[in-house]
């Protein structure tokens, strides 16, 4: 009786994975098709300024830290 149970139950976690990705998937699917191209469109185009923000803000913090430690930063 022991050599069967983690078999079932790891059968059982399995089935109960792939049913709960399959609606997940298939919810997101949904969801994305209920999406106008327009507001896919903004969306998209906020996440990249942000992105983009977000590189100069690195850019600008790793130049003052390094000035900040006296690295040489001049182009030959």
């Amino acid at each position: 009786m022991m050599d069967w149970i983690p078999i079932v139950l790891v059968t059982f976690k399995l089935l109960v994975l792939a049913i709960g990705m399959f609606f997940a998937i298939k919810w997101h699917y949904d969801q994305g098709k209920k999406l106008a191209t327009n507001a896919v469109l903004r969306a998209g185009g906020k996440v990249a300024a942000i992105f983009m923000l977000s590189l100069l803000g690195l850019g600008l913090f790793t130049l003052v830290l390094a000035r900040t430690f006296g690295l040489d930063l001049s182009f030959p």
